[in-house]
């Protein structure tokens, strides 16, 4: 039986128990209630928005750091000399060059792991489950709500982001949005394109906690004990 032929199954009694017809959305086409998705801090400069993320980002008990393109790896090397990890996982990207981190990667200590393309799942979750540090990319900063977003790769796969014990990610100050929509947006026209094929997108906001689920807060739960947000101001 094919999937669509299951799925008009399933929806066909759903509306049976419901004691309606089925619901059309051609004949009744989705019409948003508001402009809300597009209108919540608009307005806003590049500048004020990091100032929104700044506040939201710390409010979610994130490490907040700023730098810039030239000090960025001297930034890095200082987050890693607080942390003193005796192992660090970074991604497989191109990135590097485009945030002159091409030397950087060669002279780091300690020696870094890569999330390897092409190594397989239990090669990587080892080597990231390991990893005391992992220093990343994130795609976006949403100021509304101090998240991070990664679309998945070969090279920066989900598991990169969670299961290291200390997790820095480099955001773009020019990649700070206002929430959701438009990172969503970016995201649609990025794989309408042919520039991002990916299986999944994370939405990443802080370390976890327990304070919603036991009322009494523990940071860190889960996943990586911290988490810092560098933000490289002049890209």
């Amino acid at each position: 039986m094919s999937d669509h032929t299951n799925r008009e199954d399933f929806l066909n009694a759903i509306a049976e128990k419901a004691g309606r017809p089925r619901h059309q959305l051609k004949d009744h086409p989705f019409e948003p209630l508001n402009d809300l998705p597009e209108t919540t801090l608009s307005g806003h400069s590049q500048d004020e928005l990091e100032t929104i993320a700044k506040k939201n980002s710390e409010g979610v008990h994130v490490t907040f750091k700023t730098t810039i393109k030239a000090d960025l790896a001297a930034a890095l090397n200082a987050y890693i000399e607080q942390d003193a990890p005796k192992t660090m996982i970074l991604p497989t990207t191109d990135k590097y060059a485009d945030f002159g981190l091409t030397d950087w990667t060669n002279t780091v200590s300690p020696k870094p792991m890569y999330w390897t393309p092409g190594k397989g799942r239990d090669f990587n979750l080892k080597q990231a489950a390991a990893a005391d540090v992992a220093i990343g990319f994130a795609d976006y900063l949403l100021a509304e709500s101090g998240t991070i977003t990664v679309a998945t790769t070969p090279g920066q796969g989900r598991g990169f982001h969670f299961l290291p014990t200390h997790y820095l990610a480099i955001i773009k100050k020019s990649n700070i949005l206002p929430r959701s929509r438009q990172a969503m947006d970016h995201y649609d026209a990025d794989i309408k394109a042919g520039k991002l094929q990916t299986s999944n997108i994370n939405f990443i906001t802080g370390p976890s906690n327990s304070g919603d689920i036991e009322m009494t807060l523990v940071v860190g739960v889960h996943g990586p004990l911290d988490m810092t947000y560098l933000v490289v101001e002049d890209m």
